[in-house]
């Protein structure tokens, strides 16, 4: 393992329960109600697929503009959320700072986009990811691979020389289809399992020592196959 490569939402912060709120509140603009599976289903999405979702939800007719007019509205009053200060998810700042004791490189892969992402770094702390890789800044965001296979140009590595740390079915996808070794620690949504994934409940008590023998044992399963 050379880098670890971490999503953010969900994983590294719990802003998931934050995008419920601004999603709940876009819903009510438009006098509906978002269901629970739909929210499942955008658990990880990209801002142009939850606007698909959205509108078909809702029976709205998918309009370029109004759909982009949306996603501007939804990401201003998150952006709000993120202001506020990002709670962390359990375990997150204690792997982040032995990661970085030990000099292993880390960057950050979100669907999020850009602008948003930069105001979240501000809580996470920037100093910890040689990268970051945003949904708006790959011709495909995730499930597809492109925003993991950025990352690890970026890093001149190898994908399979990273291990992806994933909480969503989307994000766990797009890493291995990259062809990272992926953690997957679930967060609201279950994700399954796979041969070149392996889940735990939560980051506490993980040390570097710990991602590093997860990344070996997947590679291992791998060349064994």
């Amino acid at each position: 393992m050379r880098a670890v490569l971490w999503d953010m939402d969900g994983t590294l912060v719990d802003s998931e329960k934050l995008w419920d709120v601004s999603l709940s509140a876009l819903y009510r603009s438009f006098g509906g109600t978002m269901s629970r599976e739909t929210r499942v289903a955008l658990v990880g999405a990209s801002a142009e697929e939850t606007m698909v979702t959205v509108f078909a939800e809702l029976g709205l007719q998918p309009d370029a503009e109004a759909m982009a007019e949306s996603v501007r509205r939804l990401h201003d009053h998150t952006a709000l959320l993120f202001e506020q200060g990002l709670p962390w998810c359990t375990g997150a700042p204690e792997i982040l700072e032995a990661l970085a004791v030990e000099h292993i490189p880390m960057a950050l892969v979100t669907n999020t986009q850009r602008e948003l992402t930069e105001r979240a770094l501000k809580s996470i702390g920037r100093q910890y990811f040689s990268i970051s890789v945003c949904g708006d800044e790959v011709p495909n965001s995730k499930p597809a691979p492109d925003p993991y296979l950025r990352a690890a140009q970026l890093l001149g590595l190898q994908p399979r020389d990273c291990l992806a740390v994933e909480d969503s079915v989307t994000g766990a996808a797009a890493a291995e289809a990259a062809g990272c070794a992926v953690l997957v620690v679930p967060n609201d949504v279950v994700v399954p399992g796979g041969p070149r994934r392996h889940q735990v409940d939560s980051l506490a008590g993980l040390t570097a020592v710990d991602l590093q023998t997860i990344h070996r044992e997947i590679e291992g399963r791998s060349e064994g196959t």
